[in-house]
């Protein structure tokens, strides 16, 4: 498919600010203007004898991140379970990996991620657990402010999320818009702002100049 020409030159120039915007708030950020490039680098950036694991993510399978992991690498892969108890016990085991992967709901330009997770197992591995996380995020995540990227993750990302889950009872599931719901089935439990990250660099970002994700 042939790349928006417009759209990848402005995805060019924009991203290297975010990066100078997440360095600031001491993130270990690159910029890559293809999914190759990102593969690359995020592969640069796992040592050779970590365990992984990774949260629900669409980006960090479409740059073959995960496939790459899982060859080369030992892995802490929930969906090997064969069982709900084994699948929430590998789940448990995945905060103390060594090496995180994920992607972001949305980042503003001034370098903030802001992530919405129904278990709470992703942002809680983002936010401590694991010696570092990679997180893979297209430039289709970021937006302006940190209004727009909460409600980015709100009302975009999470209703596109739950479409992942046909038996989930939620309105967005049925409407495909966030009605604020208080379903238990609701993927918008935890709501968390990543303003700077503690301690500095165990979050690597790799923004991506091409639209990844959900």
């Amino acid at each position: 498919m042939a790349r928006n020409l417009p759209q990848q030159l402005r995805y060019d120039k924009l991203g290297p600010n975010v990066v100078k915007a997440l360095t600031k708030r001491h993130f270990e950020a690159y910029y890559c203007s293809t999914k190759e490039e990102a593969l690359a680098q995020a592969i640069k950036l796992i040592p050779e004898k970590d365990v992984i694991s990774w949260g629900g993510s669409i980006s960090i399978d479409e740059i073959n991140l995960l496939s790459y992991v899982k060859e080369h690498y030992q892995v802490i892969d929930r969906d090997s379970a064969k069982s709900p108890e084994e699948r929430l016990d590998l789940m448990r085991k995945a905060l103390l990996c060594d090496t995180f992967l994920m992607s972001s709901n949305a980042i503003s330009e001034d370098g903030q991620l802001v992530n919405i997770d129904g278990n709470g197992n992703r942002v809680a591995a983002m936010i401590y657990g694991p010696k570092n996380v990679i997180i893979i995020a297209g430039m289709n995540k970021v937006v302006k402010t940190l209004d727009d990227a909460y409600a980015r993750a709100k009302n975009i990302a999470a209703p596109s999320v739950v479409q992942r889950f046909p038996n989930a009872k939620t309105p967005c599931n049925q409407t495909g818009a966030c009605h604020d719901c208080l379903s238990s089935d609701s993927c918008c439990a935890y709501i968390v702002t990543t303003r700077i990250c503690r301690p500095a660099k165990k979050i690597k970002v790799i923004l991506v100049g091409e639209n990844l994700g959900l």
